[in-house]
């Protein structure tokens, strides 16, 4: 091999590893949950959804208005949504006090099965576009799941969490706003 062309092979390989690098350091980080300019933030007015259930009915938002609501946006092909379920599951069972929602951005075959093995018995909605919306709209500008959301009686956002809700984190969160 010419050593020209070793040299000119060393500075293009150079070059790009820089530029990835450059790129990756200069690539902002997600938002913050609310920080979009159409997104719910905490102290905001929840936004209003409407979606369908396992069984094709319709369910708003407003059918839980003036309960404290727990919303979780999931899916069954998310680890973290995945190994959160139970917690919620038992916070659920644990706490008559509470509303909890699961809205899942899936199939709703898939959704069934997940939820017919875990015993998931709290109201689960399925979509797709409309559920990434709704989850913008509640303050998930990343896009990231799962995104957890706490709102008191008032219909005032109290919480938003992305990523997997551990039981400490939701102790602490309910105890403060219950």
């Amino acid at each position: 091999m010419n050593r020209n062309l070793v040299i000119i092979i060393a500075v293009a390989v150079a070059a790009l590893v820089t530029g990835i690098t450059v790129s990756m350091l200069s690539r902002p980080a997600p938002p913050e949950p609310g920080t979009g300019a159409d997104t719910a933030a905490v102290g905001d007015q929840r936004p209003s959804f409407r979606h369908g259930d396992l069984e094709g009915e319709w369910v708003s938002v407003e059918e839980f208005d003036g309960q404290v609501l727990l919303v979780n946006f999931w899916a069954t092909w998310c680890a973290p949504c995945r190994r959160e379920m139970p917690l919620l599951q038992e916070t659920a069972e644990d706490r008559s006090d509470l509303a909890l929602v699961g809205i899942a951005i899936d199939e709703v075959p898939a959704v069934r099965d997940f939820v017919d093995e875990l015993g998931i018995t709290y109201p689960i909605l399925v979509g797709a576009g409309d559920v990434m919306d709704t989850q913008r709209r509640w303050g998930n500008t990343a896009g990231a799941l799962p995104y957890t959301v706490l709102v008191d009686q008032e219909g005032i956002i109290r919480w938003q969490h992305l990523g997997e809700v551990t039981a400490e984190e939701l102790d602490a969160v309910l105890a403060e706003w219950m």
